[in-house]
């Protein structure tokens, strides 16, 4: 099979510069041309244009030399093919975010009684202040107090307004900074094109039709293109049709590319023939977009952004698209894998459904939220039934009509008391100091080097429990250079000087290292005076060819003399193959093959070996045992990566061997050469290995290379310390012991072997993520693990998903690893990720501060309220109060406590894991001491504050009476209690310095000193609205002393030893291990929603009814009517998901149930198995968690 481009030279080459007149072919041409497959397009093009040359020189370029790239021609390509770029989503306006700001049920309530209670103040029914109603209108002492009663429910409103506009404001901000990241995701997305015959790279939205672009394992393509030269090319196509065979491209039987779909294996060229909104990715995204239902565009639109700029959003966005694809490519095309990857598809099912934090959160918040319904509940009834009785009991009163309204503004009264218990008793300000902690510690980690695709991930990362890290270019450098060889039977431990070596060998081995190796791989002059030469593409292949230049020959001529056209097969590097071959036809017919790979594997294949002359000799498997022994050994355990070169000679007279059978053609194959390649351990990678070691991370090392090159590197990090019994085992190995007699595997088996584990060496793809989702599955200790695995290649993808925490290499990674990741390490460096976990605990903790300090605040106004309601017919802290200290200390609160920045000491401790309770024992110790001093103050106050401070009671007054300064006082001494106490929040590990490091944070300082200059404003000239009057100046002392005290109380608490205090609860547990078990049980079922299983039936039955149509519109109209019905449900609001809201923040379990298009389904398949194989359409399942999906629906 020859992959080498068509003879003839192009008609139109870049020195033509020919811009004028049209090109020989439209847009509607190329469009209809991309929309066939394999054969059919492959005819089209030979009946249109003869061949791709012809096709290339209608739209004037050279598939040699590319395009000029002058201004003039790549503005006329614009216009007449478009740009390639697809327009994002509108942005919400501020006005539709007010909107679903208000629809928090809380608010609601609030709201409606604020109306009613406005209403009945402008109701004045006549007669009805005479004595008849009781003591309802007594104390009214002129008409413009009792005019003053709409304030409050003005003041109700009005405070209403400010937390929805607040709460509108963030989500506003968040989806600008949102789109921000999204953006910078954007322009660092980069492509190689050839543009005057010079290879560059160029963002992804300044590729033109025309363009050659070069294509390589683990590209993502941005646009449409038809392949002009390929080698072993496989595409993973499942973005578009859901199918999860690779495809095989080649320009014989199926030379066309899509966009958004990637390169599993090989590499190659393709003239780019459509981009932007005429891409096939763009024609879907197009069609999806005409319907006007936002729902319909919301949950579509995901699927199928896969191009160019927007496909980032695809996965950030709305979470589901392209995290999907990864996993179903993972090695389908070898059958003895296929058995693993059927696990793999289940991932997403279960991943990412809530963090661990939100998981918690949401269950304490729910627990919150009974309990304040409860209170409130109780505070309404006891209220009515205390006036009913006094009213029309104990004074005997009858129920008049003129009396009506006045009882009705009682009860409304009571009604609001009710409700504002309720709010106070919601922690709304939870949503708000999780989003602000996590915006926060986001921004801050791009100066850390960690982009944060996915918001959770930040927080998550302080829980984590284990590191599975890559070795090359993560723990080392990847800057690879050769330091030993073995040649001509000698071992030289340096490089050889080039007279050292035979003439006969030197040409071979030169010849071999620069043909077998990618063409994009070189080595380029230093950009700085002095500084190292750069290094780009292949890391390893690099490393050949410098020794190429230090044994002063040059790769270059050899390339040109032998371009990529002239190649007449490869055999392209993967992770099962482990080696690359090249195929050259000789002049004579026959043909010679250059191969490189891991020694091991290439040895096994060698049957001769170049000898001190230069000529070959045979070689036993004994010698390669003493080849091993001798060299291979030595080197690796010198840290040394080993690389075999080897080439094999086939003669003319035998005939064309079966390219396709590679078990024979990579075979006796002779040995030219093998180097020992060093990659340096990172200088900084030892001391972060130390630090996670310190905070309790376990950091294991899962790496395709030779064990003793992996345990040399990982003892050199501090992975693997001397006298500790770790294991480090080999991937062959590590399969025998966690595999049953079935070859499946077995998690009592695998339990065994991961404690001890810490490095996994010559593994697979299908090893790491075996590895990885036992680990997390594992409740073999105490508590759960939460594992961060880190990556860089396309096999990385499915062990990058399933974990809880992805990270992919921002320089080394390819676009499928980044896909999959939630969190791109902008240096590609292990210590990075010592600064993840940092900023993640540091979120953890800034939220258990906030709770700390939300918890004292609600459980004592909840209990003032109440137990004033009861006792004195009225809440000492009016609604228009509560709303105060509730949106002030909410906001700004959740603003000042998770804006803490992280310092060293939060690597000093454990990892929470998932289960420990977000309240710990020592805050339950700090909210309930703290609220024992604050309610004896206020009791206090309460009911002995008129004689203590020689002013009127506040107690009993009438409806609309005037604000007292009884009631003023216990309001301004809460208020400065809530805020020493605030202070006291800052540490929640029972410190005793609750000043540490306040400085830092100027945030901090200035919302304390915000909130204290507001709270004399209001007290002072807040007047009747807020219920206040004037305070002296003795009694504002008072009021700051009796705050103070706050802090010496904290002292007091601090000094109480934690352990004595056996009988205090914990709250906000993780999931438990009994919970896990009924889980795994249901094989995940239980995780998804129910509305959303019956999506999942739904989506099968579609697929029969809708298999056979064949034109996408008519899908698409199909579709949009269905997912009408289907995606109206309203989206949950409760308090604690309201910042989830967005699609970009939505967890993947609740958009899982995405509806397949038919080009997902396959045009023409039998729906049953295309449903279970690609997991409908990608949502992704194993045929074993299928029956709530199949067998039950039909």
């Amino acid at each position: 099979m020859a992959n080498n481009t068509a003879e003839h030279p192009p008609g139109n080459s870049v020195a033509e510069g020919n811009h004028d007149g049209d090109f020989g072919v439209t847009v509607m041409d190329l469009r209809e041309l991309m929309e066939l497959r394999s054969a059919e397009g492959v005819s089209k093009i030979q009946d249109t244009h003869g061949d791709v040359q012809g096709l290339c020189r209608r739209l004037k370029t050279s598939a040699i030399e590319g395009l000029s790239g002058n201004p003039v021609d790549l503005e006329k390509r614009h216009t007449s093919f478009g740009k390639n770029f697809i327009p994002p989503k509108k942005a919400k306006t501020f006005l539709a975010l007010v909107w679903e700001a208000l629809q928090d049920v809380t608010l609601i309530i609030l709201e409606i009684a604020a109306i009613i209670s406005l209403g009945l103040s402008f109701y004045h029914p006549p007669g009805g202040d005479s004595e008849a109603c009781g003591q309802v209108a007594g104390g009214v002492e002129d008409e413009g107090e009792a005019q003053a009663g709409w304030i409050e429910g003005a003041a109700i409103l009005f405070s209403v307004a400010i937390v929805v506009l607040v709460t509108a404001f963030n989500d506003w901000s968040k989806e600008k900074q949102f789109r921000g990241l999204q953006s910078r995701i954007e322009q660092e997305q980069k492509f190689t094109v050839i543009r005057k015959g010079q290879v560059i790279q160029i963002p992804v939205s300044e590729i033109v039709v025309g363009d050659i672009a070069q294509i390589k394992y683990g590209d993502l393509l941005p646009a449409d293109g038809i392949l002009i030269q390929g080698n072993d090319l496989k595409i993973d196509e499942s973005s578009l049709t859901g199918e999860s065979d690779q495809v095989r491209k080649s320009m014989e039987k199926d030379p066309m590319l899509l966009s958004g779909t990637h390169v599993m294996e090989g590499s190659g060229r393709m003239v780019v023939s459509a981009v932007g909104l005429n891409s096939q990715t763009g024609i879907i995204f197009t069609l999806l977009c005409a319907g006007d239902n936002e729902e319909v565009k919301k949950v579509k639109k995901s699927k199928k952004q896969g191009p160019s700029e927007n496909r980032n959003k695809a996965k950030t966005q709305d979470g589901i698209a392209l995290e999907i694809q990864p996993l179903k490519s993972e090695e389908a095309t070898e059958s003895e894998e296929k058995e693993e990857v059927k696990p793999v598809k289940k991932v997403n099912v279960t991943k990412k459904e809530k963090s661990v934090l939100q998981g918690k959160l949401t269950k304490l918040a729910v627990q919150i939220g009974k309990a304040g319904l409860i209170m409130s509940a109780l505070t309404v009834i006891i209220l009515i039934l205390y006036f009913v009785i006094d009213t029309f009991a104990v004074q005997g009163r009858s129920w008049t009509s003129e009396c009506t309204p006045i009882y009705i503004q009682y009860f409304v009264k009571f009604f609001i008391i009710g409700v504002t218990v309720l709010v106070v008793a919601v922690p709304e300000g939870l949503p708000l100091a999780v989003t602000i902690s996590l915006a926060y510690s986001v921004k801050k980690m791009m100066k850390d080097n960690n982009l944060v695709r996915h918001l959770d991930a930040c927080e998550t990362m302080g829980n984590a429990t284990a590191i599975c890290s890559d070795k090359t270019g993560t723990l080392t450098m990847n800057r690879m250079t050769v330091v030993q060889a073995y040649v001509n039977d000698t071992h030289f431990k340096t490089v050889p000087e080039p007279d050292a070596i035979k003439p006969e060998t030197l040409e071979v081995m030169v010849n071999s290292i620069s043909i077998n190796s990618a063409y994009t791989t070189k080595i380029l002059p230093p950009e700085k005076e002095g500084g190292l030469p750069r290094h780009v593409g292949n890391k390893t292949e690099c490393a050949l060819l410098g020794m190429v230049l230090q044994l002063k020959r040059d790769y270059q001529p050899i390339r040109d003399e032998v371009p990529e056209e002239k190649l007449y097969k490869v055999y392209t590097f993967n992770s099962s193959r482990k080696s690359m071959s090249t195929v050259l036809k000789n002049a004579d017919g026959g043909f010679r093959m250059y191969s490189k790979g891991a020694s091991e594997i290439v040895l096994r294949k060698c049957s001769r070996i170049l000898d001190t002359q230069g000529h070959p000799r045979i070689f036993k498997p004994k010698d390669r045992d003493e080849m091993v022994r001798k060299v291979i050994e030595p080197m690796a355990c010198d840290g040394l990566r080993t690389i075999c070169v080897a080439y094999r000679d086939f003669p003319a007279e035998a005939g064309e061997p079966n390219w396709e059978n590679e078990n024979e053609i990579l075979n006796e194959l002779t040995c030219i050469v093998v180097v020992g390649i060093e990659d340096p351990v990172r200088p900084e990678v030892p001391d972060a290995i130390v630090k996670c070691q310190r905070a309790g991370i376990t950091v294991r090392m899962v790496t395709g290379d030779n064990i003793n090159t992996a345990r040399a590197i990982a003892i050199k990090c501090g992975i693997l310390l001397p006298g500790e019994d770790f294991l480090c085992m080999e991937g062959k190995e590590f399969n025998q012991q966690i595999r049953n007699d079935q070859g499946e595997v077995e998690q009592e088996r695998l339990d065994k072997v991961w404690p001890k584990l810490r490095v996994l060496a010559r593994s697979s793809p299908t090893d790491k993520h075996t590895l990885v989702k036992g680990i997390i599955d594992s409740t073999v200790l105490e508590t759960r693990q939460v594992v961060a695995v880190t990556g860089d290649g396309t096999n990385d993808g499915p062990a990058l998903k399933k974990a809880d925490v992805g990270f992919a290499m921002g320089i080394a990674g390819t676009d499928v690893a980044k896909e999959a990741s939630d969190i791109i390490l902008t240096d590609d460096n292990f210590s990075s990720i010592v600064k993840a976990v940092m900023w993640g605990r540091n979120v953890y903790d800034s939220i258990s501060k906030f709770l700390q300090f939300q918890l004292t605040v609600n459980v004592v106004a909840v209990i003032v309220a109440f137990t004033g309601a009861c006792i004195t017919q009225d809440s000492p802290l009016k609604a228009v109060q509560m709303l105060w200290v509730n949106l002030i200390m909410d906001t700004l609160a959740s603003l000042a406590l998770a804006t803490e920045p992280p310092c060293e000491s939060l690597l000093l401790r454990k990892p929470y894991g998932r289960n420990k309770p977000l309240i710990s024992r020592t805050m339950m110790k700090n909210i309930l001491g703290h609220a024992v001093y604050q309610l004896t103050i206020i009791f206090t106050l309460l009911f002995a504050g008129e004689t203590i401070f020689n002013i009127d009671s506040g107690r009993n007054t009438p409806l609309h009476a005037p604000p007292s300064e009884h009631y003023t006082i216990v309001f301004n001494v809460f208020v400065m209690m809530q805020l020493f106490n605030e202070i006291n929040a800052r540490k929640i590990h029972g410190e005793r310095n609750v000043f540490e490091g306040i400085y830092k944070n100027p945030i901090f300082c200035s919302v304390v000193l915000g909130t204290f200059i507001l709270q004399i404003v209001i007290v002072q000239f807040g007047g009747k609205p807020f219920s206040c009057t004037a305070l002296t100046i003795d009694q504002w002392l008072w009021c700051v002393f009796i705050g103070v005290g706050e802090l010496l109380w904290g002292q007091l608490i601090s000094a109480i030893p934690t352990h004595h205090l056996k009988f205090l609860m914990e709250a906000g547990h993780g999931t438990t291990k009994e919970e896990i078990k009924d889980d795994e049980m249901a094989e995940g079922a239980d995780e998804i929603d129910h509305a959303e299983m019956e999506l999942r039936r739904g989506q099968i039955l579609w697929f029969r009814g809708l298999n056979r149509i064949q034109t996408q519109i008519k899908v698409v109209n199909a579709f949009r009517s269905s997912l009408h019905v289907g995606l109206e449900s309203p989206e949950s609001r409760s308090s604690i998901h309201s910042f989830m809201a967005h699609p970009e923040f939505v967890p993947q379990s609740e958009e899982e149930a995405r509806i397949p298009t038919i080009e997902e389904t396959g045009d023409e398949i039998d729906p049953l198995p295309s449903a279970s194989s690609s997991g409908a359409g990608g949502g992704g399942e194993p045929p074993s968690a299928f029956p709530h999906s199949c067998e039950s629906s039909i």
